[in-house]
């Protein structure tokens, strides 16, 4: 068996991930962030800038498409650098507001500061820019992209730990199963044995015994279990190999877990007891990765 690091190990992935773009265009400074936690489904979360809220439905579908599975929280930001985006005057408004104060300041005989009173009414001062250009929309789908990518990178670094994790496990049990083999030959000394006290004092029948002697060594042999067990450890090998298997791997543990559980029930036997409690440990630990796993 190669160690562990000379094994060329499969590119699963994680469900955890982060990812974050920075960039500047317009006199805004844009921020997206993306970050994803395991779950069974996919739940999208969003916090959008209200510049950018109109671009919702498409950046869910963006997000979602590349991610697939995760419980995953969208930020984008927006924050005003330069003049661009400033605050600036609805001209043509003012100067209507104006000419109605000139002539309400005439005809009630009092003065003051109309400029500053225009300047309080409404829709007098906005933004300048309350549309998203196309070119702000192509920047913003540019920076979510790279943060996808990022987090992707992040969730793939991940997933190599988690098929490392994985391989030691598999080796763990496929070392227990071996130890379990020196064991069966005593195992079934020890069945005799106990056989032959019970029925001490009583007459039988030796071919008859020795029929039910053998029938009942069938029913705890285990060798079949161990076939099959050695199967589904290549298997999830295997699948290790496909693309989004986390749910298939769930399955294969499952499977593997009847076979150690029928491994444990037949061999009544302490010194395999304890390989076989070695195994559904490391299986444990295996399941648990498996719900970090994309």
């Amino acid at each position: 068996m190669l160690p562990l690091s000379k094994i060329q190990l499969p590119m699963i992935q994680s469900m955890t991930g982060f990812g974050k773009a920075i960039g500047q265009t317009s006199g805004k400074k844009i921020t997206v962030e993306i970050r994803s936690l395991n779950s069974k489904g996919l739940d999208l979360n969003a916090r959008i800038a209200p510049l950018f809220r109109e671009k919702e439905l498409s950046i869910r579908k963006t997000v979602g498409a590349a991610l697939k599975r995760g419980k995953v929280d969208i930020n984008i930001y927006a924050e005003v650098t330069g003049v661009e985006s400033a605050a600036g005057i609805n001209m043509e408004l003012a100067k209507g507001y104006l000419e109605q104060l000139e002539v309400l300041s005439r005809e009630t005989d009092t003065s003051g500061d109309l400029i500053a009173a225009v300047m309080r009414m409404p829709d007098v001062i906005g933004s300048s820019k309350n549309e998203l250009s196309e070119e702000e929309s192509k920047f913003l789908q540019n920076l979510i992209q790279e943060a996808l990518e990022k987090l992707e990178s992040f969730r793939v670094q991940e997933g190599g730990s988690i098929a490392k994790d994985f391989e030691l496990r598999l080796i763990e049990i496929e070392r227990s199963m071996k130890e379990i083999e020196p064991h069966e030959e005593q195992r079934l000394q020890a069945v005799k044995e106990r056989l032959l006290k019970g029925l001490e004092g009583i007459e039988t029948d030796s071919n008859r015994y020795e029929q039910e002697v053998i029938f009942y060594i069938e029913k705890l042999d285990i060798n079949e279990e161990k076939v099959r067990l050695a199967n589904h450890l290549k298997y999830f090998r295997e699948t290790m190999n496909e693309e989004n298997s986390g749910k298939k791997l769930g399955f294969i543990a499952q499977e593997m877990g009847r076979e150690i559980n029928t491994l444990g029930s037949k061999s009544n036997y302490a010194p395999m007891q304890q390989h076989v409690v070695q195994m559904k440990d490391e299986l444990e630990k295996i399941k648990e990765q498996i719900g970090n796993t994309l």
